[in-house]
């Protein structure tokens, strides 16, 4: 199988890592955050697919988000074959009937649910020839070694293992130079000045008070209504700021690993529908997270180390955009090596004023299990509520609900018209989404 993908839209890095993979060697790929690593592996592996109804690859990835993202960037190249996502969160057998009706080719899975899944042998391994471990280092510094290292054990048709990583590896894990022989390619773009760096304008702001919320408002008043990301070092210093901004009439959601799950979807969702302009977060989403058009990180907590410092500033300048990056350096602080080229600003005699965001989200009370679909519900708006199609934002479908979002200014108008309306022969809630 051939897939085809203009050449002009591939880098040196996936050039490079396409042909190595197709080989048959073991490989393990550094390169920057943002890079476009997964397309990079995912494309010489899939041309490979077999007319099986087992998988055949799987695809180790150290969060849920990462696991919907990658398996997107599968559908995106519009194959026969299938890719399921197994992820934490829901019910096990939800998955293995899912498993059982889709019969996927590709699995992009968390090590713990996607271990769960093989001891219950609620699929065949007997078909799985490749291993991928995206963002292994993340794993590893997640405490995911044991169920990887039980993985790897419990696949042994595997004949390729693909390690991607967007940091250096010191040492390799022994079940990892075991299982390659110690015969392992590495593709390194890691060393090259990053091209990010050429598009990143990265300033300093300094903070009169200890506590930097006044600040830190100051600053996104500049800002206006693009979106920005506040990276802090704590879950509860990003509940507090989250809770200020809110109280301070900014649109914010906050986002940290010790939220319930459902919760932080609805804020990724919000913001990445640019129904919220700021999302306040740990370095939980400096990683793994594929947010288009952020035009601004901010670190209110300054980054520990340069690791850190780059995973932030690589959700903003994405592929050919530009974007901005702000430390706030408190009274009692210093700007860290890695950042002292940083330009300084000042945002103080700047008017606190708080932008909403252009888009809105609305909740609908039915899903897939409905058989509703995206079109069903972009048809439903633009026809009975009155909206262009440039007024419906993105559009996330779960299996009892969606969420849309729509252009601000024509909400009022849309819930009005659809007061009472069925959405393909359905009495369902329709209502925008406050929190």
């Amino acid at each position: 199988m051939t897939i085809k993908i203009p050449v002009d839209r591939l880098s040196p890095m996936q050039e490079e890592m396409i042909t190595t993979v197709r080989s048959g060697s073991n490989v393990m790929l550094l390169s920057p955050t943002g890079s476009g690593k997964t397309l990079a592996y995912m494309i010489p592996l899939c041309e490979r697919l077999r007319a099986d109804n087992r998988p055949q690859i799987a695809v180790v990835v150290p969060s849920r988000e990462l696991a919907l993202q990658s398996e997107a960037v599968f559908r995106s190249l519009n194959l026969s074959h299938k890719a399921l996502p197994l992820y934490g969160g829901r019910p096990t057998m939800d998955e293995h009937r899912r498993l059982r009706a889709i019969e996927p080719a590709v699995l992009f899975a968390t090590p713990g649910r996607l271990l769960d899944h093989i001891q219950k042998e609620n699929f065949s391994v007997e078909g799985i020839d490749t291993l991928v471990l995206d963002e292994f280092d993340k794993c590893l510094e997640l405490g995911f070694q044991e169920q990887m290292e039980s993985i790897v054990q419990a696949l042994p048709k595997v004949r390729q293992i693909v390690l991607t990583s967007a940091t250096f590896a010191e040492d390799l894990p022994d079940f990892i130079e075991e299982r390659t022989h110690g015969k392992l390619e590495i593709i390194s773009y890691l060393e090259e000045k990053s091209p990010m760096a050429d598009r990143l304008e990265l300033y300093a702001v300094k903070a009169p008070q200890k506590d930097k919320l006044e600040t830190l408002a100051h600053l996104l008043s500049t800002l206006g209504a693009k979106s920005s990301m506040v990276f802090v070092g704590h879950r509860e210093s990003a509940d507090r700021i989250g809770k200020y901004l809110v109280g301070e009439g900014f649109s914010a959601e906050v986002y940290h690993g010790g939220m319930e799950q459902d919760h932080r979807e609805h804020a990724l969702f919000k913001f990445r529908a640019k129904c919220r302009n700021i999302l306040v977060a740990t370095d939980l989403a400096a990683r793994g997270l594929d947010i288009a058009e952020v035009s601004a990180v901010i670190h209110y907590h300054l980054p520990n180390n340069e690791e850190t410092f780059t995973h932030r500033n690589g959700r903003t300048a994405r592929w050919e955009a530009e974007g901005k990056a702000f430390l706030i350096v408190g009274v009692e602080e210093h700007l860290p090596e890695f950042a002292e080229h940083a330009k300084p600003l000042c945002v103080e005699d700047v008017p606190i004023r708080p932008f909403a965001p252009e888009w809105v989200t609305i909740y609908i009370g039915r899903g897939k299990k409905d058989k509703l679909s995206k079109g069903d519900i972009a048809g439903f708006l633009c026809k009975k509520g009155g909206l262009k199609m440039n007024q419906v934002g993105m559009i996330e479908l779960s299996a009892h609900h969606a969420y849309v979002s729509i252009d601000r200014k024509a909400l009022k108008r849309c819930l009005t018209a659809i007061r009472g309306e069925k959405i393909k022969g359905m009495k369902t809630i329709i209502e925008e989404m406050r929190r």
